[in-house]
């Protein structure tokens, strides 16, 4: 059985039976009155698996010119044919109808999605401009027939169906029709939901309404062989839409160990279970953990001598409440800084800093920034190629459980023209050996350059999980509201329903910011690669770049440019190894001569002990708040 996971507060409303049904085109209402046991118009027989049924029946019992909700529930099979009928509203209130033929009409828009018994479609020779058979019935179609729609341009599916009819579209030589399961994210048919919202006890004495939200959680959804996943919005309530069946949900943190969760899981059975099941999660905190994050992207190009768009991001990761400062270093004499969303708590040459207070468990702050890059007339001069490099770091450091990301580095690389909708991984083409099995962060930018809003948008990643580790992913920020759904093990898909993004060119970018951790048994030489759909509306997607980055041994490079402001001492050295700089060191790493990392130390009063490290030759990335440099020593 599969797993449909949608994410809308769905308003339910019971009709009557015996409520009217709407059939507004009339000459659909008169042959559906027109059905008696004497023609071949309907049936309450279930149909074979050829379509065919035993014998006919009336529809309008009662005779009083009407169909009510209780004489369309009887009705399995179905037939409207050359009727000039243009438009079949009423349909899906015949929710047990297995077969629906319909040939020979003038429709243009064919919604048969409240069906979710229909086996049996056949809608050839009409008018279609679309069609919806997005129905959540786990079983296979019998029969897909719409052939002679020649400017049929959108048909909306269930996830499991889309090959099918792909296939049957490219049968019929519709080239050039979109195929996908993006016209609603709620389902058709029946289906059952379990809601709630979760919230951080930081006193632990029970969630209430004072406590705060807890967004963008992750909730792993199991049948027992089928494992699908969602992730909550910003808002910190959930609504969770599934089939009939038993299921578990279990709510997964980023830290586990950090945190409890109550209740650990919760088991509905549908549909036996109240629909909508309230089940709230309540996370405390578990010891006293410090863990701070921070990102730098790009949400817009750079280009020689235009503005580029910045977002600085800071996350507190710990159940402690957190103070300190985040502070950006930057190549000053090639950017200009023209604004910040912030105001700076002090502003050097090459370094910004802003103090932050009062940064509460889960929460995620962000800072706006525009630079204007320099031009090619200007001294130093950018070029199209030039790299531009960021450094990112949050403090304090002691006691943070988790410092390789309190700090950030963005190599972005300056272009002239350039796709709005492309990918970007924030390390750059390269990453260090020390960094396998570490997080990677990509940006997807997309932009609506047709000439009409974009009322959803879906961002689509297949990722290749021979490289990534897909349980790890965890979205981080985007320009707009949306929620994530995993499935079919590796595709992600961040939606964007009821964006409604416009499309002067002022307002139509988005974007959505994500990391997700390689998987540990790459090596030197192992290349990674990612890149996405983008879906507009109906419209076919939008294909990104596929950005590559290479795994390579980086010691000994410069970063950053600090490698000329600290000197270390002796060299070689036997036991004391010493840093003059007028930066704090705050943490140094120790390689190999092959790249292999041997220890990561944090260090106090600008010096560390290595006497316990063998006689060889190293090499050591030290880092400090300006920034990070590369560095040779002999261990006698």
């Amino acid at each position: 059985m599969k797993i449909t996971i949608l994410f809308l507060v769905i308003a339910f409303s019971t009709i009557a039976n015996a409520q009217i049904v709407n059939i507004p085109d009339a000459n659909f209402k008169a042959r559906l009155l027109q059905a008696t046991q004497y023609n071949t118009i309907a049936s309450t027989s279930m149909p074979n698996d050829n379509g065919y049924v035993p014998s006919y029946n009336k529809i309008d019992i009662n005779n009083d010119g009407e169909i009510q909700v209780s004489e369309a529930l009887l009705i399995k099979w179905l037939k409207v044919s050359t009727a000039n009928i243009t438009d079949v509203t009423g349909i899906n209130e015949f929710i047990n109808l297995k077969c629906f033929i319909c040939t020979s009409n003038q429709i243009t828009d064919l919604d048969v999605s409240g069906l979710m018994n229909l086996r049996f479609l056949s809608c050839q020779i009409n008018d279609l401009n679309s069609l919806n058979i997005k129905n959540n019935n786990p079983d296979s179609w019998l029969t897909l027939d719409f052939f002679s729609n020649d400017q049929i341009d959108y048909i909306c599916a269930d996830e499991d169906d889309l090959t099918y009819v792909k296939n049957r579209a490219l049968f019929y030589a519709y080239n050039y029709c979109n195929v996908n399961s993006y016209c609603s994210f709620t389902p058709g048919g029946i289906f059952y939901a379990i809601q709630g919202n979760n919230k951080f006890d930081n006193n632990t004495d029970g969630c209430d309404s004072n406590d705060l939200i807890l967004p963008n959680l992750k909730y792993n959804i199991t049948n027992g062989s089928v494992i699908g996943s969602t992730i909550s919005n910003k808002s910190g309530n959930y609504f969770i839409p599934l089939q009939s069946g038993t299921y578990t949900i279990t709510p997964q943190l980023e830290n586990p160990t950090y945190f409890n969760v109550n209740p650990i899981d919760v088991q509905v059975t549908f549909p036996g279970t109240t629909s909508p099941h309230i089940q709230n999660f309540c996370i405390t905190p578990n010891g006293n953990m410090q863990d701070l994050e921070v990102v730098m992207a790009p949400t817009g190009p750079a280009r020689p001598g235009f503005n580029a768009t910045y977002t600085l991001m800071y996350k507190n990761k710990g159940n402690q409440v957190a103070n300190g400062n985040v502070t950006l270093t930057f190549r000053d004499d090639i950017l200009d800084l023209v604004s910040s969303s912030v105001s700076t708590t002090s502003q050097q040459i090459n370094e910004l800093t802003w103090a932050y207070s009062n940064l509460l468990p889960f929460e995620t702050r962000t800072i706006n920034l525009v630079f204007n890059v320099n031009s090619p007339q200007e001294t130093p001069q950018v070029n199209i190629g030039t790299k531009l490099g960021y450094t990112a770091f949050i403090g304090p450091l002691e006691n943070d459980a988790n410092s390789l990301d309190n700090y950030a580095q963005l190599n972005q690389i300056v272009v002239g023209s350039y796709d709005p909708n492309d990918k970007t991984c924030l390390e750059g083409t390269t990453i260090d050996p020390a960094n396998i099995g570490k997080y990677v962060n990509y940006v997807v930018r997309f932009e609506n350059t047709g000439t009409y809003p974009a009322q959803n948008v879906v961002v689509v990643d297949n990722i290749d999980t021979a490289k990534f580790d897909i349980n790890t992913l965890i979205p981080l920020h985007s320009s707009h509201n949306f929620v994530t759904r995993i499935s079919n093990t590796n595709k992600v898909e961040f939606i964007f329903e009821g964006i409604n993004l416009p499309f002067d060119d002022a307002n139509n970018d988005g974007y959505v910011i994500f990391k997700i951790k390689t998987n540990p048994n790459l090596v030197v030489g192992n290349t990674f690669s990612n890149s996405a759909k983008i879906y507009f509306d109906y419209n076919f997607p939008i294909a990104t770049n596929n950005y590559t980055t290479t795994i390579q041994s980086t010691l000994g490079l410069q970063e950053n440019e600090i490698n000329n402001e600290i000197t270390v001492y002796p060299n070689p050295v036997r036991d004391l190894l010493y840093f003059k700089t007028e930066y704090s060191v705050l943490k140094v790493q120790i390689f190999d001569i092959i790249g292999r990392i041997i220890s990561s130390n944090s260090v106090s009063g600008n010096k560390i002990d290595l006497s316990s490290l063998q006689s060889g030759n190293y090499v050591l990335k030290v880092y400090t708040e300006k920034g990070i440099m590369n560095t040779n020593i002999i261990k006698e």
